[in-house]
């Protein structure tokens, strides 16, 4: 798999720690009172029941390999939920893990080298990892329960920097991203809540062996090749069409060139 050049890690920890505690509530307060068994649109196989006991136990998991600052891959993810028996008692139960998880982020120093299945090697990964974990499917609950869910731009432009920076990685445990080659054929995402400045596009190549991100530097200026389809949109949008929660073909994309590329792309990339 080609190793990615992405913009590094952008946004100060503290960000990602507050951010994490933020997200956890206002997913549990979307589930509060919902009913266990409704569809999830951007989780098609699970319930809001199966959405909130993966947010609580991935949270709580995801501390625990903070706390021991692990070296290398676990080879189990059983850890102590505490998950009460009672469905309508789990929204409580995810709230109620915020200040442990707080408290494991707080304590830990954020370039303490540790097993990642992404690019960065560092305790840091984990707490941009959780944020986003946890943003995406506050999401997909709101959207459960009706609500229209929005995220700061800031945020959602650090998630898509984010996705698509340890997306080569994620053929662990998304096999189709292996498939996900080319013969120089680039993607480029670009977000217009900032003016369409070059710095907030990113551009993806697909090599015979593989695809990267292109450097910052490198992938948008005068002498670069033009991409073969760009896909322009708000930052939160782009950030669900990477998800999969939306399609391009929504009015709330400015789509130009090869959309067969697009779609490979979705095919191959979903998690």
């Amino acid at each position: 798999m080609a190793a990615t050049s992405g913009a590094g890690h952008p946004l100060p920890y503290d960000t990602y720690r507050e951010a994490v505690a933020r997200e956890t509530l206002r997913f549990a307060e979307a589930v509060r009172g919902a009913d266990p068994e409704g569809v999830v649109p951007g989780c098609p196989d699970w319930t809001l029941g199966d959405l909130t006991r993966h947010v609580g136990a991935l949270q709580r998991w995801f501390a625990t390999l903070l706390t021991r600052l692990v070296q290398e891959p676990p080879r189990s993810r059983e850890v102590e939920l505490g998950l009460p028996d009672d469905p309508r008692e789990h929204a409580d139960w995810v709230a109620a893990g915020v200040p442990e998880v707080a408290a494991v982020l707080r304590a830990t120093e954020p370039l303490a080298p540790m097993w990642a299945w992404g690019e960065d090697q560092h305790a840091r990964f984990w707490a941009r990892r959780m944020l986003f974990e946890t943003l995406v499917h506050r999401m997909d609950a709101e959207r459960a329960v009706g609500r229209e869910p929005h995220i700061d731009p800031v945020l959602a432009a650090d998630g898509i920097d984010e996705f698509l920076v340890n997306l080569p990685y994620a053929g662990l445990f998304a096999p189709g991203v292996t498939e996900l080659r080319g013969e120089g054929e680039t993607i480029a995402f670009g977000c217009t809540d900032f003016g369409g400045a070059a710095d907030e596009e990113w551009r993806v190549r697909l090599d015979p062996d593989g695809f990267r991100l292109l450097p910052r530097e490198s992938g948008a200026g005068p002498e670069a090749a033009p991409p073969t389809v760009v896909v322009r949109g708000r930052a939160e949008d782009l950030l669900l069409l990477l998800y999969g929660r939306r399609s391009h073909e929504e009015p709330a994309y400015d789509v130009s060139g090869s959309t067969a590329l697009l779609d490979r792309w979705r095919a191959r990339t979903a998690f």
